[in-house]
């Protein structure tokens, strides 16, 4: 596909030219987040991550004639479906956004994507929907997740437990299509490799008390506890039963549960806590942390590095195809995630707009060295977490 690149930024130019003529001169771009709900402490990165993208590429000559890229925030909430619609037609039809950085959880992802960006023909690139299903969802083309399917990290989570000795484990997840999709991946993982799940059973978020579920998931009993859930809300929630009442001493968690606010919450008491989360030791992600770190933002959080790569996608397409509209820019997202091309990293992306300009070709691998290897799906790798000393620490990659 890449050699249809130089054909396209020919056009670019002659768009650009046009752009520059007067035509436009503002782009706004959805950022569509849980700024509320069970990940709203994961979100601020989330969201300063993409706009530093935009910021990145606004006002640049070699983008659509020097245009100002403008965010715009919507409230995805995680779990409200009808509210996560609503905050994306509002971006949409009275805001004018060209494309969509979101949404985040994947039940909510699942609803925008087919209320509002199929039927208004808007590209969607989420940096953390992550349920498989998610991967034969009717989309158009218009798609795209720069974190990896929860079917390869429930094959990585049930890895890492069987080679630390865990032959049963009980299983507690988030009851929507992340939570339910991640538990069965995980389940089929940890059997195939020679465990047993002695009990996998969902839990609602927003409850008081969870201690009938700690109870059933203690009367099954395990080697551990997986929790697939999420870290401000009912995940957050069973760990606190099992710890009250010595149901469980070890844990298990998947990306949902990464974050400060569960070591700020438990600290020491989760030593020895293990967790996955979409994340890379490659060379774009430490850039990332050190600019992130300078623009004040905490560039480890979980996320944040795939915010950046989304809207940066979002942004070199739209160069690539020399407009702002979707339907020019979506068939351009693969070119400038793939190889081949020159390499770029955050930071770069002035870089890639003139690579682009001048009718070149690029491989954007940004902060997790993002490579799509399906009709939008990103291959992706995992940190291993661990909790030591009350603080979450990458122990290695997967």
């Amino acid at each position: 596909m890449k050699h249809l690149l130089a054909a396209t930024a020919t056009a670019a130019l002659a768009t650009s030219a046009a752009f520059a003529a007067g035509h436009a001169t503002e782009v706004k771009l959805g950022v569509l987040l849980s700024f509320t709900g069970p990940i709203e402490s994961l979100t601020p990165a989330m969201g300063a991550g993409a706009e530093m993208a935009m910021a990145e590429v606004s006002g640049n000559e070699n983008f659509l004639g020097g245009s100002t890229v403008v965010p715009v925030r919507g409230d995805a909430t995680c779990v409200d479906a009808a509210a996560a619609t609503a905050a994306a037609e509002r971006l949409v039809t009275d805001e004018g956004v060209k494309g969509i950085m979101g949404a985040d959880c994947s039940g909510v992802t699942t609803a925008v994507l087919a209320n509002v960006a199929v039927p208004n023909g808007v590209v969607m690139i989420s940096p953390s929907a992550t349920s498989p299903a998610l991967s034969t969802a009717e989309d158009n083309g218009l798609f795209f997740r720069t974190a990896p399917s929860d079917a390869r990290q429930g094959e990585v989570l049930a890895n890492i437990l069987r080679e630390k000795g865990m032959g049963e484990v009980a299983v507690t997840y988030t009851n929507n299509d992340y939570g339910k999709g991640f538990a069965d991946a995980f389940q089929a993982a940890f059997e195939n490799a020679g465990g047993t799940v002695t009990l996998s059973a969902a839990h609602e978020d927003g409850k008081a008390d969870y201690a009938a579920e700690v109870g059933s998931l203690a009367s099954a009993g395990g080697d551990a506890l997986v929790v697939l859930g999420y870290v401000d809300q009912g995940g957050a929630g069973i760990i606190q039963g099992a710890l009250d009442s010595g149901a469980f001493d070890m844990f298990a968690l998947g990306d949902g549960m990464i974050g400060d606010s569960l070591t700020d919450t438990f600290g020491a008491d989760l030593d020895g806590t293990i967790g996955t989360a979409p994340g890379s030791d490659n060379e774009g992600g430490a850039l990332f942390q050190e600019m992130a770190s300078a623009a004040g933002i905490d560039g480890t959080s979980v996320y944040a590095g795939e915010s950046y790569d989304a809207a940066s996608l979002i942004l070199l397409a739209m160069a690539a195809a020399g407009s702002a509209e979707p339907g020019d820019y979506a068939s351009k997202i693969e070119m400038v995630a793939n190889a081949p091309g020159e390499v770029i990293l955050p930071g770069e992306l002035g870089k890639a707009l003139e690579i682009i300009a001048g009718g070149g070709d690029v491989n954007f691998e940004g902060a997790s060295g993002i490579e799509l290897v399906g009709p939008g799906e990103a291959g992706g790798s995992y940190a291993e977490y661990a909790i030591q000393d009350g603080a979450l620490t990458v122990v290695g990659y997967r």
